[in-house]
């Protein structure tokens, strides 16, 4: 059952739309030349909340290049799950979390081979123990730290994904996604500017179209 992660969420309305939509996982991003940067104290207040209400969702921040300390500040402050890592972050960072952070991986255009060697240290350093994904995938796109809207190398990633749990990222929509989890196959798919309104505004509209998407698919394997 493909889970589904809608991250880059700002507001209290919008992580309920996303949850009402059917989100799996809630992402939240720290990058402050991100159009989706939330502040911890915002997010703090926001994530208390859900917390409350629904538990059952997991709760991601996403860093770029934060040291390991204002991680796991930001990770107890605002009560997150998980740090998903979108930076140049390295393995032993990776596994300074103890089993708590997965490294997103920005593919570029390459053969699987070299796909799975730019892959193979983060999958190396994950704990045994560790929930997934073991990486995201994304877009290699020179100078951005994901939410670029451009897809990754889908056929690269269905390699990756025959082996470990992966989260795929890069350029999703309600229109692609379901496309993607077909060829693909991956653990969860990750959403940020596919669904929404403007940068770094999201659209329930487009959330429930993005997540019925995925239904679609689940309904059609079971039927």
């Amino acid at each position: 059952m493909t889970k589904i992660k809608i991250c880059g969420i700002k507001t209290l309305p919008e992580a309920l739309a996303a949850i009402e939509a059917g989100a799996d996982y809630l992402g939240f991003n720290f990058y402050p030349k991100s159009v989706r940067f939330i502040e911890a104290d915002t997010c703090a207040g926001i994530t208390s909340i859900l917390k409350r209400g629904y538990p059952h969702i997991t709760l991601i921040g996403v860093f770029v290049n934060s040291s390991v300390e204002e991680v796991k500040n930001t990770l107890d402050t605002c009560l997150l799950d998980l740090a998903q890592l979108h930076g140049d972050e390295t393995p032993e960072m990776v596994s300074a979390f103890g089993g708590k952070a997965f490294k997103a991986v920005r593919l570029p255009a390459a053969s699987y081979e070299q796909a799975l060697e730019s892959v193979y240290p983060f999958i190396q350093s994950a704990p045994v123990s560790v929930s997934p994904p073991a990486i995201l995938v994304d877009a290699s796109v020179k100078g951005v730290y994901g939410g670029s809207g451009v897809t990754a190398d889908w056929p690269a990633a269905a390699e990756l994904a025959k082996r470990i749990p992966l989260l795929l990222a890069g350029g999703l929509t309600p229109d692609n996604v379901a496309g993607a989890v077909r060829r693909v196959k991956p653990w969860g798919v990750d959403v940020a500017s596919g669904v929404e309104a403007s940068p770094g505004s999201k659209d329930a509209g487009k959330m429930r179209a993005f997540v019925r998407a995925i239904l679609d698919i689940r309904n059609s394997i079971v039927g």
